[in-house]
């Protein structure tokens, strides 16, 4: 079955919604500060859904008054219309979340409420595809094509995500200025493998504070690591690009005038043109997932040097990153690379 996307509800099909469920929506959106921006708009599109499926096949129902079945029925309708399992699953925990809210908040208004879409059995996940992230000599030749084309910008936005091992949303807040910033040198005293005191410096820029994923308004806040290595593919890809009034680094041309690149953006790069070029599949997060692996697997780094640079609560969860065939920890690094 073809993907498609639910159209989101218009601003006309919201005042036909049952009062009830608009203050409703409208109320938790506000009151859910533990969401991140991100999360917020996506729920509240979620539930505009959902509760334009209640007015037009269950007679505009009041949230509070629907049964399993009725849920039952609207992701069963969401299948049908061609949504992914990824979406469904999304809009299932929109809702269920509106119902904890429910149950929490309006037990004297819906005293026998409960969470109705817990009792509903989740649809089959999508078939997963295989983690190959690229490897080092991949990623060079990936880039060694783009220099070829002349996409600096392309190169820019490979070097600087894989070095810091940014997500998609944390690499498109990069400011212009940062090609202003002084670079960092750190020296400290190592024993070497003889037991003998040796100097080993590090030499690396610092980003300016970057929202990352997380809870709330603020999220996690975290400052990015990155060498010239990154910084001289930005600023080649600043100086073809020449002046203009947008802020970031990485932007689109949009009607005349350059805007902030869309995450969507660098999906369409990683589909269009870096899978191309590599062969296989290519999906932004394998940048990520090439950084644990590469550290690992390559360099000899330690799952906890790169929990660090991944931003991750746990080395559990960078060990799920890495793609290798044996189970060896490396040692440790203390050092940013000069590159790949």
């Amino acid at each position: 079955m073809k993907i498609n996307k639910i159209k989101p509800i218009t601003e006309e099909e919201w005042q036909l919604i049952n009062e009830f469920n608009r203050n409703l929506r409208d109320e938790f959106i506000i009151n859910s500060t533990e969401l991140s921006p991100k999360s917020r708009d996506t729920y509240k599109s979620a539930l505009g859904i959902w509760f334009r499926y209640l007015k037009e096949h269950h007679n505009n129902i009041k949230h509070i008054d629907v049964k399993p079945k009725i849920f039952m029925m609207y992701q069963n309708w969401l299948i049908n219309q061609g949504s992914s399992a990824s979406d469904v699953s999304n809009k299932r925990s929109a809702v269920s979340s509106l119902n904890n809210y429910v149950m929490l908040y309006y037990e004297q208004e819906a005293p026998t409420f409960r969470n109705f879409v817990t009792g509903v059995k989740k649809p089959p996940p999508a078939p997963v595809h295989e983690k190959i992230p690229p490897n080092k000599a991949e990623m060079e030749m990936l880039i060694t094509e783009l220099e070829n084309r002349e996409e600096w910008q392309k190169i820019a936005y490979l070097k600087f995500t894989y070095e810091t091992g940014c997500r998609r949303a944390e690499s498109r807040q990069l400011l212009k200025n940062i090609v202003n910033t002084t670079m960092t040198v750190k020296t400290i005293k190592i024993k070497n493998e003889n037991g003998v005191e040796e100097e080993k410096s590090s030499r690396y820029y610092l980003t300016h504070k970057i929202r990352c994923k997380g809870k709330g308004v603020a999220g996690k806040v975290r400052v990015f690591k990155f060498t010239d290595y990154s910084m001289d593919a930005i600023k080649k890809w600043l100086g073809v690009r020449g002046e203009d009034d947008c802020e970031y680094v990485f932007a689109t041309r949009y009607y005349g005038s350059m805007k902030q690149t869309s995450e969507n953006t660098f999906n369409q790069w990683a589909s269009r043109v870096f899978t191309p070029i590599l062969g296989r599949r290519f999906h932004p997060h394998a940048l990520r997932e090439a950084r644990a692996t590469i550290g690992v697997v390559e360099d000899g780094k330690s799952l906890e040097t790169l929990q660090k640079l991944l931003g991750h609560n746990s080395s559990e969860t960078t060990k799920i990153y890495v793609c290798r065939d044996d189970e060896d920890d490396a040692s440790d690094e203390l050092f940013v690379d000069e590159g790949i």
